[in-house]
């Protein structure tokens, strides 16, 4: 973020020096607020370029075997673009090398999913899904599992089987 607040005041200082550039090689014949005005569109032009930039950046730095499963695109009042071009804002991605399942409960999977976020900490989360149920659990404290599989404490989450998370998950292997 840092790094981008700096990008972001270098753009403008370097929008304001090439207006002043250019009316210095024309002798002065442009007005005065034309240089703290590129100053401030190269400045926007640096900020959105970020926010658009920022999933294909870091969807190009996940290690192999992670697969997005779903995205959530942003809109905002503030940002009037947003409405006819959304940038992703965060998403869900799943380790697909440690999907694992019980011999005796072949339809209940259970993968490490990554939740990633513009301005966000990265968050780690063991997934439980039922497949033939189209349900999703969390995997927390109180949550057991028996020799033969079977899950118990888990608080589900009912859905269909398009939700994205349980479809990557029960699609793998």
């Amino acid at each position: 973020m840092f790094l981008e607040l700096i990008g972001t005041f270098v753009a403008g200082v370097a929008g304001a020096g090439f207006v002043m550039l250019i009316n210095h090689v024309l002798k002065g014949r442009l007005p005065r607020w034309f240089a703290p005005v590129a100053a401030g569109l190269a400045m926007l032009a640096t900020t959105i370029s970020n926010e658009y930039g920022w999933f294909d950046r870091t969807k190009e730095t996940l290690p192999g075997g992670l697969v997005i499963a779903h995205t959530v695109e942003s809109r905002a009042i503030y940002r009037p673009w947003t409405y006819l071009f959304p940038f992703v804002e965060r998403f869900v991605a799943v380790d697909m090398a440690t999907v694992q399942s019980h011999p005796e409960q072949p339809g209940m999977k259970l993968a490490q999913t990554y939740f990633f976020g513009r301005w966000a900490p990265l968050s780690k989360l063991p997934v439980l899904t039922d497949c033939a149920g189209s349900r999703r659990a969390a995997l927390a404290d109180g949550i057991t599992f028996e020799a033969d599989g079977v899950v118990s404490g888990a608080q589900w989450v009912n859905s269909s089987r398009s939700d994205p998370i349980i479809s990557t998950i029960c699609g793998a292997g």
